[in-house]
C-alpha cells in the first residue's frame, strides 16, 4: 500500500490542488504560539513538542490501528494519503522563485535581491552570493519538502511523516529559543540518513566522483547540518558554474531541478523494486 500511495500523492501533487486545502496549519500554529506564552511551558520546551508532536502522532498511530483490520486496510489508505500530503513542503516551490527569476533574467539585482527576501527569506550581499543561496534554498526546499518525507513514509509509515512535518513546523515557527533548539536537533536526527541517501542518488544520476569526493568526508559528519551537505552534493553533481547574471545563470536552478527529478525516479524505482520482492 506504500508504494501506492506514493504514486497517488505524487499525481495529486501534480494535478490536483488538494494540497493546498490539506496542509492548513493554522490551528496548529495558534496552539503553538498558545503554549509557549504560558507560563508555565516557558521552560518546558520538551513538554510542548509531546503535546505538539507526540499527541497527535500517537492519536494517528492508534486510529491506523483501528483502520487496519477493517476491510483488509482499505479504510486506512486514504487516510495514509492524507498524512503524507500533510507532511510534504509548504508552498509551490518552482512557482515561488517565479518572481526571482525574471528578476535575475533582466539583470536587475536589486529586484532579485528584494524578491528573493521577500518570497524565499533569502538574503546576500552580492548578486553571486545570492545565486548560491537560492541554489541552495532549491535543494534543500526540495530534499525536506518531498525526499525526507516519502523516505520516512515508505520506512516507517505516517506516523515518522506526520513527526518529521511537525518538528520542521516548530522549529520553523517558533518563537521560543529553546524550543527551537530542541526541534531541531530532533528534526536533524530525522535528516541524517535520508540526506545521505539522497547525496549517494545524486552520485548516480550526476557527477559520481565529486559526489564521493564530499561524501568522503562528511558521510559520518553528524555536525554537518542537512541543508549545508545536499547543497555541497546537489552542487558538484550537478556540476554547476560559476554563478552569472542574466538567463545563463538561470539555467543553474534548471540543472538542479533536473538533477532532483532524476534522483526521484531513482527513489522511486528503489521503492518499487523493494515492494516486489517483498
Amino acid at each position: 500500500m506504500s508504494f501506492l500511495v506514493l504514486l497517488l500523492a505524487v499525481w495529486i501533487e501534480k494535478f490536483s490542488a488538494l494540497r493546498h486545502r490539506v496542509q492548513r496549519d493554522g490551528g496548529w500554529l495558534r496552539e503553538l504560539t498558545r503554549l509557549e506564552s504560558t507560563s508555565r511551558m516557558t521552560d518546558r520546551p520538551w513538554a510542548v513538542l509531546a503535546l505538539l508532536v507526540l499527541l497527535p502522532v500517537t492519536v494517528l498511530g492508534l486510529l491506523l490501528l483501528a483502520l487496519e483490520p477493517v476491510a483488509y486496510g482499505l479504510l486506512a489508505l486514504p487516510v495514509h494519503l492524507l498524512v503524507v500530503i500533510y507532511s510534504l513542503g509548504r508552498g509551490d516551490l518552482l512557482g515561488g522563485l517565479g518572481p526571482f527569476r525574471d528578476a535575475w533574467r533582466r539583470e536587475d539585482l536589486q529586484a532579485a535581491a528584494h524578491v528573493a527576501q521577500r518570497d524565499l527569506d533569502v538574503c546576500a550581499d552580492s548578486g553571486e552570493q545570492l545565486l548560491q543561496r537560492v541554489q541552495g534554498y532549491l535543494v534543500w526546499e526540495a530534499y525536506q519538502g518531498f525526499f525526507a518525507v516519502i523516505f520516512w513514509y515508505f520506512l516507517l509509515g505516517p506516523v515518522a511523516a506526520l513527526s518529521y512535518r511537525l518538528l520542521a513546523l516548530a522549529a520553523e515557527h517558533g518563537k521560543s529559543p529553546a524550543l527551537v533548539e530542541r526541534a531541531a536537533q530532533l528534526r536533524h536526527a530525522f535528516d541524517w540518513l535520508p540526506v545521505r541517501l539522497l547525496a549517494a542518488s545524486f552520485a548516480l544520476v550526476g557527477n559520481f566522483v565529486a559526489v564521493s569526493r564530499v561524501m568522503l568526508h562528511e558521510l559520518l559528519n553528524w555536525n554537518i547540518s542537512a541543508a549545508q551537505l545536499i547543497e555541497k552534493a546537489g552542487m558538484v553533481a550537478g556540476e554547476i558554474p560559476p554563478p552569472v547574471t542574466g538567463p545563463d545563470g538561470l539555467n543553474s536552478l534548471d540543472q538542479l531541478w533536473e538533477l532532483m527529478l532524476r534522483a526521484a525516479v531513482v527513489w522511486y524505482a528503489g521503492f518499487a523494486l523493494w515492494t516486489v520482492l517483498l
